[in-house]
């Protein structure tokens, strides 16, 4: 299954939308404004809530807890490393390789794949192409692959 992000250059919210390969938006992730570390919501295009990414305060480095449909799964933690980003997915045994920082990755499970990313250039705002493997993997997938986003652009700004 392939979807396309397609972050808003001067959104106030923070909010991004995920398109099918037609072009219809079937997923919306959006930030609170208010909120003490941040916090993600991914509706579905009913603007029922899916999936929730919020960021983990008071660790060395940083951890967002992934819950999909109200339950929690998943810790997406950045690992201590000099000359590289790594990411792993604790609960789930996932595992990030690639380059993080351009936008070009991939999620295996035990070798299995899962998703990859890769970000378009030379478009207005962060577009990403998303292939993901399973379909049941799909919010689980977009909740890991936002709170990486979250971590880039904490670093960037």
């Amino acid at each position: 299954m392939k979807l396309y992000f397609k972050q808003r250059v001067f959104s106030f919210k923070q909010r991004t939308d995920i398109f099918d390969e037609f072009g219809n938006v079937i997923f919306v992730a959006e930030g609170e404004i208010f909120s003490l570390g941040r916090r993600m919501h991914i509706y579905d295009m009913n603007r029922c809530e899916v999936g929730f990414v919020q960021q983990r305060l008071l660790h060395l480095m940083p951890r967002f807890s992934v819950y999909i449909n109200g339950q929690y799964m998943a810790d997406v933690v950045k690992e201590f490393t000099f000359f590289s980003q790594n990411y792993r997915v604790e609960g789930l045994g996932w595992h990030i390789d690639g380059d993080i920082f351009a936008h070009d990755y991939r999620i295996t499970c035990g070798g299995k794949y899962i998703a990859s990313i890769h970000k378009h250039w030379m478009t207005w705002g962060d577009s990403f192409e998303i292939d993901i493997a399973y379909e049941q993997d799909t919010v689980m997938a977009l909740a890991v692959i936002i709170a990486i986003d979250c971590v880039i652009d904490q670093s960037q700004n």
